[in-house]
């Protein structure tokens, strides 16, 4: 019941009166019965006499008059509360089906849904649908304009999902074609390729017991973590506004440990020969930790700015993320110029960490430059929008970063264990776990006002699709 009632509760009333629609509700409209049972619309044959035999009814004619549509696809009357029947027939009491020439809502009382399908299941024809009917259905969809302007997005017009879903919807939407499938399953499925190679190297590796592999530990952790963080906050993100910032807080925070364990390894195995045990090297970690809290702080802080200073939000957001990938990169910016100098000798990892550099920029284009649904808004609704080849980007740049890891990992290991280069758990292990729980700190600060001052979806009106069809 509260499903139908959260979806129709903005149902326009031009006399203040409770229009909400209950599950269980039987429309006619034009000639036609439908069922409203858990946000699933369908035509319903009904024999009426039968209905009245088994279910009892409370009738209410929403319209009153003669019916006549106004040639909008509406009706010419207004709202018509000030008639309402009541239709109960007792015991003992023919079963006569009452006429209407317009149209009425059948709003089922006393157990409409046990008897709804006890009349399926014994096939006595008073309503001819299957069985499945009643089970679980697929969200609706609504339109930019018909959805609250926190959860609209620049150049998506439509496949949004309604901005208070439940959790069973939001996970439900992930099987159905909206504007955030493609997202959702563009980090879920890579999250398993990236857990399967975990798998693989904790087979060959011994993580446990040798300190040289910690730096890979973290960063292996935090390249699952990311984008299954990701596609989480891509699902659940349309519980309601609330949930949409606090979903997206953790995203960038996970975006930020992952920056985080980039430092972590590339301190460990990419810095330059000549850079090892300096004093840059000696603090990249604890610099990186710093950079953690202020990508996640100015990050979330953004959100609060989106509303009323859209293009500033986007500048500050992307540049929280910007910052700390070019101070990660530092060391293998130095690697690579010096190859450019010809003072560097051959290395295999060299062309994974250049495609991977070559996806991260690729990966910041995209974000910031929302192309190409910003060309031709409405065609990529769908499939190919910014943020869907944000996400690949992403994770074939990941795939190549990591590929850049090993490689570095295995062929200087003999030189940086001699250079007495070994990574300690504080550096490692100990900064992960220091950087989460600084991350969340700051992510239970930006949510704490959400929790505390919830804004009301009431404010942000949303049109029922019974509604849009017939304007």
């Amino acid at each position: 019941m509260q499903d139908i009632d959260r979806l129709y509760r903005f149902t326009p009333a031009s006399n203040g009166q409770d229009n909400r629609i209950y599950d269980g509700t039987i429309v006619y409209y034009k000639q036609q019965l439908f069922i409203l049972v858990s946000d699933y619309i369908a035509p319903v044959k009904i024999c009426a006499n039968e209905l009245t035999a088994n279910i009892k009814l409370k009738v209410f004619p929403l319209w009153w008059g003669g019916g006549v549509d106004n040639g909008g696809g509406g009706w010419a009357q207004g709202w018509g509360w000030d008639r309402c029947m009541q239709w109960e027939p007792g015991p003992g009491e023919g079963a006569q089906a009452p006429a209407f020439d317009c149209p009425v809502w059948c709003v089922l009382c006393q157990g409409c849904r046990a008897r709804l399908r006890e009349a399926c299941q014994r096939g006595r024809g008073a309503i001819r649908l299957p069985t499945d009917m009643l089970s679980i259905k697929l969200p609706q969809l609504f339109d930019i304009h018909q959805v609250p302007k926190v959860f609209r997005e620049d150049g998506i017009i439509s496949g949004y999902r309604h901005p208070q879903s439940s959790a069973l919807d939001c996970i439900l939407s992930s099987f159905q074609m909206t504007n955030e499938t493609v997202n959702i399953w563009t980090h879920f499925l890579p999250t398993w390729y990236f857990l399967w190679r975990f798998s693989v190297l904790c087979s060959t590796l011994n993580f446990l017991s040798e300190s040289y592999t910690w730096p890979l530990l973290v960063y292996m952790l935090l390249i699952c973590v990311y984008p299954f963080t990701s596609s989480c906050a891509h699902t659940f993100s349309t519980m309601s506004p609330e949930a949409r910032h606090i979903c997206y807080f953790f995203d960038y925070g996970a975006l930020s440990l992952y920056s985080l364990g980039c430092a972590i390894t590339y301190s460990s195995y990419v810095m330059p020969d000549c850079w090892v045990n300096s004093w840059l090297h000696q603090h990249f970690v604890p610099i990186a930790i710093c950079n953690t809290l202020f990508c996640t702080s100015l990050s979330c802080y953004s959100r609060f700015l989106e509303m009323q200073f859209p293009h500033r939000s986007k500048i500050l957001r992307t540049g929280a993320f910007v910052f700390p990938f070019i101070f990660d990169n530092i060391p293998l910016f130095y690697r690579l110029l010096l190859c450019c100098g010809g003072s560097c000798c051959h290395s295999e990892a060299l062309p994974s960490h250049c495609y991977h550099l070559l996806f991260a920029f690729l990966t910041c284009f995209l974000f910031a430059s929302h192309l190409p649904e910003r060309l031709a808004p409405g065609r990529f609704d769908y499939f190919g929008h910014s943020h869907q080849l944000f996400h690949i980007c992403a994770v074939v740049g990941t795939h190549f970063q990591m590929e850049a890891v090993l490689a570095d990992m295995t062929s200087r290991r003999a030189w940086l264990i001699a250079q007495a280069a070994v990574p300690s758990f504080l550096s490692t292990l100990g900064a992960l776990a220091l950087g989460i729980i600084l991350n969340l700190g700051i992510i239970g600060i930006f949510s704490a006002p959400l929790l505390w001052n919830p804004h009301h979806s009431a404010n942000h009106p949303l049109t029922p699709p019974t509604k849009r069809k017939e304007q």
